[in-house]
């Protein structure tokens, strides 16, 4: 099998784990959408902060915040609040790019300074 069949083979079974809606609006959305809620399925605390965290580097960003509403429940919370120059959708897809682009930075240096050595060794 080839390369680009096997990581196809692989990419589909991944999306088969996805839920259908992975994320959703909420009801309460303001008319203009600079005060959304969205909730993300299958996801804690991991993504969450790491999610409010990048977002809240937009500076047209008022507020953002997550919450896991119930243990049992698999799925967070977050609330955007915007400034009127844009809204709470776009906030979110400008946080999530941003957040890819951080993770594949720190992917990069850490596989820079894995092939130079240049980390402690512990025994």
């Amino acid at each position: 099998m080839e390369a680009t069949e096997e990581t196809n083979r692989i990419n589909y079974i991944a999306l088969l784990d996805v839920p259908e809606e992975k994320i959703a609006i909420l009801p309460g959305a303001s008319a203009d959408l600079t005060s959304v809620t969205f909730s993300i399925k299958e996801e804690d605390h991991t993504l969450g902060n790491s999610l409010r965290w990048a977002i809240m580097q937009n500076p047209q960003v008022d507020f953002c915040g997550y919450s896991i509403p119930h243990p049992s429940e698999a799925k967070t919370n977050v609330r955007i609040q915007t400034t009127e120059r844009t809204n709470a959708i776009e906030a979110m897809a400008k946080g999530m790019d941003d957040l890819k682009v951080v993770c594949l930075m720190l992917k990069d240096k850490l596989a820079q300074r894995l092939e130079e050595g240049d980390f402690a060794r512990m025994n």
